[in-house]
């Protein structure tokens, strides 16, 4: 039985759907007009105090729905029930999607894709790189990786909400079409023979980035069609993948 338009519609609406915690980030978020907001959540158990007051305001100003919960439920929204504060937002990431809606509509691209980078901090300014430079879309896994997370629209010093995120939850699958749609998929690798400075790269290319201790896991090394080194001096073996990220994006 095939899903209905309707389930596929409000399932591609909630797969964009981010939701943060805390007073800070949340009230950050209400305030920055360039930011889409579905909902605003409230505990009961709130005690009164002006930076409610403010969301509120904001909220009402911006026809933005409030939604108050129990301790509990409001605890499975945000996932985090020792540092919500007893607030949560609903963000509408309008840049998020699948590799088949990417896909569709780009016929030339460059994508950083991430495998094992678990650090929010690097992914923040990986993020924030690739917005700034040539890179069209971040290919990130939603398992064995950093998620977005206040912590991470913080390191991308608010880029998140204007890069274009690819969520997989199977990397090596997505990478496979990829290829089949014509991309050329490149590591990073000291031991490469040429420097990513000097490759021909494809109108398609995917770079695979792995995390610093392990690098990309062999199964989706395997997959790659080439590597490339960035040279170094002074005997430095490697840099931080969000600095690696940097390089590639302004290529």
């Amino acid at each position: 039985m095939k899903d209905s338009p309707e389930y596929l519609a409000k399932k591609a609406f909630f797969d964009k759907v981010l939701t943060i915690y805390g007073r800070n980030a949340v009230l950050e978020a209400l305030e920055d007009q360039n930011i889409t907001i579905h909902k605003l959540h409230l505990s009961k158990s709130n005690k009164d105090a002006p930076v409610l007051e403010q969301m509120k305001h904001l909220a009402k100003k911006r026809n933005i729905e409030v939604k108050y919960h129990d301790k509990a439920s409001l605890s499975r929204i945000s996932k985090n029930a020792k540092q919500d504060q007893g607030v949560a937002l609903d963000i509408v990431l309008e840049h998020f999607g699948d590799e088949e809606s990417f896909i569709s509509k780009n016929i030339n691209y460059r994508i950083i894709a991430l495998d094992g980078v678990t650090n929010p901090q690097n992914l923040g300014m990986i993020i924030r790189s690739c917005a700034a430079g040539n890179i069209d879309a971040i290919l990130l896994p939603t398992k064995g990786a950093a998620q977005i997370s206040p912590l991470v629209i913080k390191a991308s010093a608010g880029t998140l909400f204007k890069m274009p995120i690819i969520k997989t939850s199977d990397l090596k699958q997505t990478l496979r079409r990829f290829k089949e749609e014509g991309a050329a998929l490149y590591t990073l690798s000291s031991h490469a023979r040429k420097s990513y400075k000097e490759e021909h790269y494809s109108d398609k290319s995917v770079f695979v980035l792995g995390n610093e201790s392990e690098g990309v896991s062999p199964a989706i090394e395997a997959l790659c069609n080439a590597s490339v080194a960035i040279p170094m001096q002074r005997g430095v073996e490697s840099l931080n993948v969000a600095v690696t990220a940097s390089l590639l994006a302004f290529l």
